[in-house]
């Protein structure tokens, strides 16, 4: 297996790629903007909110919270993706979705990483036992990519969040009343 490098900054100007993510997916990489600046939207503190039959909630906004600092914890090596496609649709990650990107924090097991494989970019799961690597996808209509010598192969970082527009959420309908 050889490890490819890969060099990046926030001037780097990456255009849309294939990957190997799946069939029609892709995926398109964005620096992110102004870290040094807050970005606060309000948060409703010690109010638990439950999915099932509504509850009255607390009429009042107890604090703000700063996404960036939540989002971001290492700034300079903090990047946006977005990718589409169907292959990590049960890791949460649908049909579009943006993530989050840290390219400072190793790979752990069962980490989703955005990895380079053979030159080009995939979203996968990464399990690394004894001296070999896989990469699985989260939609079951997907193989594993095991890590083999003479492939190219290189975490390029880590995801940290993902962030979907549910009004796009195509694979999930709620069923009629």
């Amino acid at each position: 297996m050889q490890e490819t490098q890969w060099e990046s900054s926030p001037d780097t100007k990456f255009g849309k790629q294939r990957g190997i993510i799946g069939d029609n997916d892709t995926i398109r990489l964005f620096s992110i903007k102004d870290v040094s600046q807050p970005l606060e939207i309000p948060f409703i503190n010690n109010a638990v909110v439950k999915a099932g039959f509504p509850s009255p909630a607390d009429d009042y906004l107890e604090e703000e919270i700063d996404l960036k600092r939540l989002m971001i914890k290492h700034p300079a090596s903090t990047f946006t993706i977005e990718v589409t496609g169907d292959s990590m649709k049960d890791a949460f990650i649908s049909d579009p979705a943006k993530l989050i990107i840290d390219k400072s924090l190793r790979p752990q097991n069962n980490d989703i990483v955005l990895a380079i494989v053979n030159g080009e970019f995939t979203v996968k799961y990464y399990h690394a036992e004894q001296n070999t690597i896989t990469l699985y996808p989260a939609n079951e209509k997907y193989k594993p990519i095991p890590i083999t010598d003479g492939m190219t192969f290189s975490v390029f970082g880590v995801v940290t969040f993902v962030i979907i527009e549910t009004r796009k959420i195509h694979c999930v309908r709620p069923r009629r009343l």
